[in-house]
């Protein structure tokens, strides 16, 4: 590990370090809507050092500690990847809890206060702006502004390595081409993409033919619904958005997504729910007042639907 007298690459847009346990705390607690954070020596020797490159859509950061820091953290409005090359770590701690492996990404719990602990580490981490990601995703999947992954299931080796390799690539773009370039801009969303093969997307695949030219005005329809899905909607008022006639919108969603369009509605809710009650702090908020706001009154078969659909009862959810 280096000291933290290392010169700050050339282009930082953050650089911080120091030898003493209230500036690490003043330092870092801030990056990451930091709180009840402690910080103490783990020998006579005391050091952290944290450095970031890149702009506000990505950026690829170092963190090193000589020390122990433990404390809750959120992250808002972004999507973070990291991996220690070094050191002792836990992410979640107490809950869905991670202890991290030396060059295994580990994803941040998105948009939900967790707690983590370090001990004298090494540490790699990609911030990756949440709309990037979501704009990237809808290459893929039928973006409803939701974001999740699934964290229970390791990477695979094939997919860290694709995922490294991305990262790299990005920041020899940024080095050579600069924040301007469209080098840097398309390494950005290749690292987005290989993001995918981390974790699995909690979001359904577009089906065979969606971008089709055919399919314009299914997709007219769905943008709509997403965009207005906190909103009292019927098939009529969708039917219009997207200029068709109510049978026509029924015929065109049950062809291409097997379902009706109120049906398609009423999993988006569902999603939206979910993350909102992955948002909450325990105590902030009730399942039912978070229900409410996406259309569901009827909390039994509220629960009922919830639980099928993500295998777990809402207020187990909340507890998160």
């Amino acid at each position: 590990m280096t000291t933290p007298e290392s010169p700050a690459p050339t282009g930082a847009i953050v650089a911080v370090s120091g030898t003493d346990t209230g500036g690490a705390i003043q330092d870092l607690a801030g990056m990451y809507a930091g709180r009840s954070w402690y910080s103490s020596p783990i020998d006579r020797t005391y050091w952290y050092k944290y450095v970031g490159v890149g702009d506000d859509r990505m950026s690829i950061r170092r963190s090193q500690m000589h020390g122990h820091l433990r404390g809750d953290v959120a992250v808002e409005g972004e999507v973070v990847v990291q991996w220690i090359d070094a050191g002792r770590a836990r992410v979640d701690v107490g809950r869905d809890e991670v202890r991290m492996q030396p060059g295994v990404p580990t994803l941040f719990p998105i948009e939900q206060r967790f707690e983590m602990e370090y001990e004298d580490w090494d540490q790699r981490l990609v911030h990756l702006r949440r709309d990037l990601v979501l704009d990237v995703a809808a290459e893929q999947f039928l973006v409803d502004g939701t974001l999740a992954f699934d964290r229970s299931t390791p990477p695979t080796a094939a997919a860290v390595e694709f995922w490294r390799g991305s990262v790299a690539a990005a920041v020899r773009a940024l080095r050579t081409e600069g924040s301007s370039s469209l080098a840097w801009h398309e390494a950005q969303r290749d690292v987005a993409r290989s993001l995918f093969g981390l974790y699995r997307f909690q979001g359904e695949a577009q089906p065979d033919g969606y971008g089709e030219r055919r399919n314009a005005r299914l997709r007219a329809a769905v943008e709509f619904l997403h965009e207005h899905a906190g909103e009292p909607l019927s098939v009529s008022d969708i039917a219009r958005a997207a200029d068709l006639s109510v049978r026509a919108l029924q015929e065109s969603f049950q062809r291409t997504l097997d379902r009706t369009p109120m049906n398609y509605l009423r999993e988006v809710r569902l999603r939206h729910v979910r993350a909102d009650l992955l948002a909450a702090e325990p105590g902030s908020a009730s399942v039912a007042e978070i229900a409410s706001r996406w259309g569901f009154s009827h909390m039994g078969r509220f629960s009922g639907e919830y639980l099928n659909r993500f295998g777990e009862y809402p207020r187990q959810t909340l507890r998160h």
